[in-house]
C-alpha cells in the first residue's frame, strides 16, 4: 500500500455520527462494488448508528435493523448493493466463507466487529474505530488501501 491516511473527528451526538456517515458515502465512488468499510469499537460505541447512517445516506428510508442475529442484512438501493455485516458471533474465516462471503463482492460491505476475523483488514479499504470521550464519541478513520486513502483525503470533516 502506497498511502496511509488517518483522520479523527469528535462526535458529540448521534446527529454528528450520522453526518460522518453521509460524508463517507459522499466520498465513495459511484461504483461501490467490492468496497469494504470496517467499523470497530466497544459495545455502544456507535458502530450500528454509523452503519445505519451510511445506508440511509444512500437513500434507504425503511427500518435498518442490526444484523446481530441474521449476520448479514442486504440492501438494494437504486443500482447499489450494500451488505451490513455483523461478525460478533463469528469466530473464524472458515465460518465467514460458509456464510457465502464470496457472494458479497458485488456490493459495499459495511462490517461491524471485524476483529472477530483475523486478516479481514488486509481486504478492506477503510476502518473507522469508534471510542468514547466523556459523554461523546470519537472516530478515527484510517485507510487500509490506496483507494481508501483517496476517500479519506476527500472527506469534508469539520
Amino acid at each position: 500500500m502506497g498511502k496511509f491516511v488517518k483522520q479523527s473527528i469528535y462526535l458529540p451526538d448521534e446527529a454528528a455520527t450520522e453526518s460522518l456517515a453521509r460524508e463517507i458515502v459522499d466520498a465513495l465512488p459511484e461504483d461501490i462494488s467490492g468496497w469494504i468499510v470496517l467499523l470497530q469499537g466497544d459495545l455502544g460505541a456507535g458502530k450500528s448508528t454509523l452503519a445505519r447512517g451510511m445506508i440511509r445516506a444512500f437513500g434507504y428510508e425503511d427500518s435498518v435493523p442490526s444484523p446481530t442475529y441474521t449476520l448479514i442484512e442486504p440492501y438494494e438501493i437504486q443500482d447499489n448493493l450494500i451488505y451490513h455485516v455483523d461478525l460478533y458471533r463469528i469466530s473464524s474465516l472458515d465460518e465467514l466463507q460458509y456464510l457465502g462471503w464470496k457472494d458479497l463482492e458485488d456490493g459495499l460491505c459495511i462490517i461491524e466487529w471485524p476483529e472477530r476475523v483475523p486478516g479481514l483488514s488486509a481486504r478492506a479499504d477503510i476502518i473507522v474505530s469508534l471510542g468514547y470521550e466523556a459523554a461523546a464519541r470519537v472516530a478515527e478513520i484510517r485507510s487500509l488501501s490506496d483507494r481508501g486513502a483517496d476517500i479519506i483525503v476527500r472527506l469534508n470533516l469539520k
